[in-house]
């Protein structure tokens, strides 16, 4: 089945959900989809730049402005 095809059943059948959370389920999925940015809209730092963000997360570091990484995971289950 080509993509148009494949596309057509998946409204088809998108449109006979009456099931608010799936809605809400999608959205996400395809709001998150759309959001990652391509390669092609990045530019890559300078020299400086790079030192300068090592500097400022030493900095950060040796002043306690951390987060542990399982701390981090937590928050993000939190997110959905």
């Amino acid at each position: 089945m080509d993509i148009q095809s494949r596309k057509i059943v998946f409204i088809q059948e998108f449109l006979k959900v009456n099931d608010e959370e799936v809605i809400s389920l999608l959205e996400k999925i395809l709001g998150s989809i759309n959001k990652h940015p391509s390669e092609d809209d990045f530019t890559p730092m300078s020299v400086q730049e790079f030192h300068d963000r090592i500097d400022k997360s030493m900095k950060d570091s040796s002043e306690g402005r951390l987060i542990k990484a399982s701390d981090l995971k937590e928050r993000i289950k939190k997110w959905t």
